[in-house]
């Protein structure tokens, strides 16, 4: 397979690090838990260390938990820490996630100085009522004081929104697209809430305490992020992201195309093309099995190699661009249409996909209920 035996270019670094933990999330992270940073810090260190030489990359992605909370000082003690070790290539992308509060002057000199690019910042709403009903601890101006900060210093800003949160309406949506393109960013992600077994919401669901909104109202607010975004200009480049000309996420493009990548820190999953590894979720749990030098993986997915050709296949129709039957053998060592002939006659003449010889793609119906497709695709 491509790239398979090529070392990777692009690694993800998870900080487990909040400061609260949202009613929604399932994430791997620690809130209230800043005393294990040092431990943290100290087991990255070690586990960096696997590597048998450095990595040139083309894509460095910081994510969480939320990386600002380590404050500007803890940032640049990170960067140190990983710059022996991950070594972005001249123009990669390099971002970091950040919680909107934790924007300040003193964030933007110390992510500039270490060579950030893109700062993804998890907004999720511009209105204070959907803020509040999501658990969020920031307001809307605190996003907006955010971006002021950001794109004047050159970076790359993504926006996280999310819909069909408790009591939102459509009109809400509506707001909160037109405010986040009035913001000026350059890539904005939309995400459904999806109500997660083990969280505050999930539980309170199940004592009837909080409802999700109709499916048809979900599938609108999705079409109307589609139409607005589109409107003014953004590129609708995979079925949740959305980017100005030139505003593309490259590191998650390399998940999309299923190349190698490095991960480390409670969570992480790196991939080298067939084989899929994952740290151990709990931060406790990684840091001290690192920090021991005993196995901190928590879960490993070997595919051979039709499965990944399979996940290929629906990676890749996640995305706009489709997929490219030449350029699918090439990579995967696979025919397409000796995988999925059937299922994808059904869904052209279903009026899902379109296929011009060549590329297959979803259409926008497709894309609305493409998680429905893809046990056609699995097996």
């Amino acid at each position: 397979m491509q790239d398979m035996f090529l070392p990777p270019r692009h690694a993800y670094v998870h900080v487990p690090f909040c400061r609260h933990r949202c009613g929604y999330c399932d994430f791997t992270l620690v809130a209230g838990r800043d005393d294990l940073v040092e431990r943290y810090l100290a087991a990255l260190s070690l586990e960096l260390s696997r590597l048998s030489e450095p990595l040139d990359l083309d894509t460095l992605y910081l994510g969480g938990g939320t990386p600002s909370h380590l404050g500007p000082d803890g940032l640049r003690r990170l960067f140190a820490l990983l710059d022996g070790w991950l070594r972005p290539l001249p123009g990669a992308e390099i971002t970091v996630e950040a919680n909107p509060l934790d924007v300040t002057e003193a964030f933007v000199a110390a992510v500039r100085e270490c060579g950030t690019t893109r700062v993804s910042l998890g907004g999720q709403s511009l209105d204070a009522l959907t803020l509040a009903a999501l658990d969020r601890d920031h307001g809307p101006n605190d996003v907006r004081r955010a971006v002021d900060l950001l794109l004047p210093a050159g970076f790359t800003v993504s926006l996280d929104l999310m819909t069909a949160a408790p009591g939102q309406t459509l009109a809400g949506v509506e707001a909160d697209l037109a405010a986040a393109v009035d913001l000026g960013v350059q890539h904005v992600s939309v995400y459904c809430l999806t109500w997660e077994k083990g969280t505050a919401f999930g539980a309170a669901r199940l004592r009837g305490e909080l409802q999700p909104v109709a499916e048809t109202l979900e599938r609108s607010m999705f079409e109307v992020a589609i139409d607005r975004l589109e409107a003014a200009g953004f590129e609708h480049y995979e079925v949740s992201n959305f980017a100005r000309p030139g505003g593309r996420c490259r590191h998650n493009e390399a998940y999309w195309d299923c190349r190698p990548w490095e991960a480390f820190g409670p969570g992480a999953a790196r991939f080298d093309g067939r084989t899929r590894s994952t740290n151990h979720r709990s931060t406790t749990t990684w840091i001290n099995r690192t920090l021991s030098g005993e196995d901190a993986a928590g879960d490993i997915d070997a595919m051979n190699p039709e499965q990944a050709a399979r996940e290929r296949i629906v990676v890749g129709l996640r995305r706009r661009d489709g997929i490219s039957r030449g350029a699918f053998r090439v990579v995967s060592g696979f025919g397409l249409d000796a995988l999925i002939a059937a299922p994808l006659r059904r869904w052209i003449e279903a009026g899902l996909a379109t296929d011009d010889g060549d590329r297959i793609r979803l259409t926008r119906e497709g894309l609305l209920v493409s998680d429905g497709l893809w046990a056609d695709v699995l097996g």
